[in-house]
């Protein structure tokens, strides 16, 4: 049985996929998987108990056939399990295909280093998100702590102090390829406008990574609240993620943002001494809250 990590973004959405840092942290559990030999290229997903296969029009269907191209192999079968809400931005595509892809490896006895592993997962997760950024999948695979920019990869945060999140599920289901195609329509509509707000964001990446090293709570969630407002002049927030951010602050959080793409998903906070208070006002507005230690 192989696994994966699942992925919070806790400074640098959308931004990150033009270039901006972005400060991301593993959460665990996220995925595992196993493999054997069958018919064709196929998956079975618990705890959804589908099972989806290479040509099937799907698109984990067609994620199977980019995992077989990437090792050239066909004829397994993947027993996989799922520990993330799909469509939550807790990078559940991602897990899911890192996971399938270290399994796949170990059955055909295939080396598999961090560069191969993070090649075959990149090619699964263009299937979900078009261009992805990268960070999921690199999360997904290497777990940890860090400021992640496109192209150059996870610079890992030096040694910090232990990093609790509350997070909280609005229900709601958003499209990160529809999400990330809606950005990038607004950088087409106002280009200056919109790299001015991802600049902003890249500040808040650079300070929040010093206030996560320093356990400055307080700061980094300051920081948070902030890049939620930019992430709301985005237009990728909901009513319903705002509802969450507020009643975070109100119940004593230090900060509240969506995590991920947006458009629905999970909304994230940062709480300290008032964390089962927050996972309280977030229960009763009737949204899914846990409270897990980042950074795996």
């Amino acid at each position: 049985m192989t696994s994966a990590h699942g992925k919070v973004i806790l400074l640098g959405e959308h931004s990150v996929v033009y270039g901006r840092p972005a400060l991301a942290a593993a959460i665990s559990p996220g995925a595992e998987a196993a493999a054997r030999d069958g018919d064709g290229a196929s998956l079975t997903v618990a705890p959804w108990s589908t099972t989806f296969r290479a040509g099937d029009g799907s698109d984990l269907g067609r994620a199977l056939d980019a995992l077989a191209g990437s090792f050239a192999t066909s004829d397994f079968h993947l027993d996989a399990t799922l520990h993330l809400p799909g469509g939550g931005g807790l990078g559940s595509s991602a897990a899911l295909g890192v996971a399938c892809a270290r399994a796949l490896a170990e059955l055909r006895g295939l080396a598999l280093d961090d560069a191969r592993l993070l090649d075959a997962a990149l090619a699964w997760e263009r299937v979900f998100h078009g261009t992805p950024s990268g960070v999921d999948h690199t999360l997904a695979a290497l777990g940890g702590i860090g400021v992640f920019v496109k192209g150059e990869g996870l610079r890992p945060l030096r040694a910090c102090p232990r990093l609790r999140l509350c997070i909280g599920d609005t229900g709601e289901r958003g499209s990160t390829k529809e999400m990330v195609g809606a950005v990038a329509a607004a950088y087409a509509r106002r280009p200056e406008a919109t790299a001015k707000t991802f600049d902003a964001v890249a500040s808040l990446v650079r300070n929040g990574a010093l206030a996560v090293e320093a356990g400055d709570l307080r700061g980094l969630g300051e920081l948070m609240n902030l890049n939620q407002a930019l992430l709301a002049s985005l237009m990728v927030s909901t009513e319903r993620i705002e509802d969450l951010c507020r009643a975070a602050r109100a119940a004593g959080a230090n900060g509240a943002k969506l995590t991920g793409a947006g458009g629905g998903g999970c909304v994230i906070a940062v709480a300290g001494e008032r964390e089962a208070e927050v996972l309280a006002a977030w229960r009763a507005l009737g949204a899914k809250a846990v409270a897990v230690e980042v950074g795996a």
